[in-house]
């Protein structure tokens, strides 16, 4: 049994966990999750002595959502960090872990919430009653509707901040895609994600329809999950067969993704964590059976685009992330019994098991997955970390979490666990060690010549294959991007492998196979 009063006063802790739900704007969202925290820790008044309130970006257009929830929660004081898509959630955690380290905050709150199915369902209802949609005062756009009837208005808003801002703004300065991608229309994260599925594919030398069955059922093996969680959005069951099949209820995307596939950020979700000090924690009067010990918090902002990567199956990123958590941990991170890997995509989760040596027939979720559980917008991590922490609690060890921001891009991962480590935790930017570990080639417009299909996917007009896209490696070792509208070409590409074969490229257009 660990001894609470042999801890370091600064430890940091995550002392609260909260989530919540519900057909009102995502400011309000991320209150009720910040409260069920607060309540959640066993010590509510911790919530009045925040000093740091981090909110990563949604798809709202609050200026300083922080302090929307700093005035709300009675920590007016406190400082507001807005962080844009690209910041790491897991570099947000970090900083919160080391600011509470080096005694520069004792209370923090991280906190997301996205309302997109509220306001979904508002612009159907506009629509419906033949109304537009207007901008509202100072927020996105507001979807209304005179009721018929004199019924009531619908309307989906926004609190107007006006000119408010955070005092601390963190912006990304890496490139996430590479200009040629671009120029190619290669920039949907569905597309970049489904090359990456189809060069595994090849990697793996697995057949076309083998490998649409082993990722329909890793989708199914999550959806069951989801099915045992009460607060998944679409808990619904759907089999392996339902999932890969492509129809009016699953239209297709990018092969082999469809709706079912992809992360779902149509959700009305909040979630957020309670961090503290060990000092402020026992101030507060926290129990210690609410505790959760950050084990391992590993970060890295090193960005290479897809298409420039040398290997577009691997992901040399997490690999790095995971021998610095194996050496500190003294074990392996496959074996640690609660994991959530970040799940936007099938090819996200089928690489990160490969990188981080967990069965490749495993289902690493806790939540259900981004699919089935909802995937709010750059804030699902909040949502994995609830879960896990929760776990351990009831069932005690060590839960893992991993972060992708970007297109399989900036890796995180942390460790949580049920009593603290030997040490102190391991928080660590690993920037220049997967910068090191990244193996590059030059992408090229406007070549001209033979090259190689590396990854390839197709998207769809409707149900119906419309577009070949294909990542080709020339005979001088540059990368080109290409299309094809070529119907036999397209249909092709759905059911037999392309990957090897060469082809004739003029600028962005593919041609005749050489």
């Amino acid at each position: 049994m660990w001894d609470p009063d042999a801890l370091d006063p600064r430890m940091p802790v995550l002392v609260g966990v909260g989530t919540a739900s519900g057909e009102v704007e995502a400011a309000e969202l991320m209150v009720r999750a910040a409260r069920d925290a607060g309540v959640d820790s066993g010590a509510p008044v911790l919530l009045a002595r925040v000093d740091r309130v981090v909110v990563p970006r949604g798809t709202w257009s609050y200026r300083d959502p922080g302090r929307l929830v700093a005035a709300t929660i009675g920590a007016p004081r406190a400082q507001t960090v807005l962080a844009d898509v690209g910041i790491s959630q897991q570099t947000l955690i970090n900083g919160l872990l080391r600011a509470i380290s080096a005694g520069d905050v004792s209370v923090a709150l991280l906190v997301g919430g996205e309302a997109k199915a509220r306001e979904a369902r508002a612009a159907r209802a506009a629509r419906a009653e033949g109304a537009t949609t207007a901008p509202g005062s100072g927020a996105v756009a507001v979807a209304r509707a005179v009721g018929r009837a004199g019924g009531p208005a619908v309307v989906a808003t926004e609190t107007d901040q006006g000119d408010a801002e955070p005092d601390v703004h963190l912006r990304p300065t890496t490139e996430l895609v590479a200009r040629p991608e671009i120029d190619a229309g290669l920039w949907t994260p569905v597309e970049q994600y489904a090359l990456i599925e189809s060069a595994l594919r090849a990697a793996e030398a697995v057949s076309v329809p083998e490998h649409r069955r082993e990722v329909a059922e890793l989708l199914a093996r999550f959806n069951a999950v989801a099915g045992t969680n009460p607060e998944a959005a679409f808990p619904a069951p759907l089999s392996a067969d339902e999932i890969a099949t492509f129809g009016p209820a699953n239209r297709p995307l990018a092969f082999p993704y469809g709706k079912w596939h992809a992360s779902q950020w149509t959700v009305d979700q909040g979630a957020a964590l309670l961090l503290c000090s060990v000092e402020a924690a026992r101030s507060a009067g926290v129990p210690t059976d609410r505790w959760v010990f950050p084990l391992v918090g590993l970060e890295s902002d090193h960005a290479v685009a897809l298409t420039r990567r040398r290997h577009l199956h691997r992901w040399p990123a997490m690999a790095v992330l995971r021998a610095a958590a194996e050496q500190h941990l003294g074990g392996a991170v496959a074996d640690l019994p609660h994991q959530e890997v970040y799940s936007c995509f099938p090819s996200a989760v089928r690489v990160q098991q490969r990188e981080l040596g967990l069965a490749v027939d495993g289902t690493p979720t806790v939540t259900g997955g981004m699919a089935f559980a909802g995937g709010p917008f750059n804030s699902f991590v909040l949502h994995a970390t609830v879960e896990i922490a929760r776990r351990i609690r009831a069932q005690g060890g060590r839960g893992l979490v991993t972060t992708v921001s970007g297109l399989l891009t900036k890796p995180g991962l942390a460790v949580w666990g049920a009593v603290p480590g030997d040490g102190p935790a391991l928080v660590a930017d690993l920037t220049q060690e997967v910068a090191a570990a990244t193996e590059q080639v030059e992408v090229v417009s406007g070549f001209h010549g033979e090259a190689s299909v590396v990854a390839c996917t197709v998207t769809y007009d409707g149900l119906e294959p419309a577009n070949l896209v294909a990542v080709l490696d020339t005979p001088d070792g540059d990368r080109v991007i290409a299309r094809s509208n070529d119907r036999e070409l397209v249909v092709q590409a759905t059911q037999v492998e392309l990957i090897g074969r060469r082809f004739a490229v003029d600028g962005n257009s593919l041609g005749a196979p050489g």
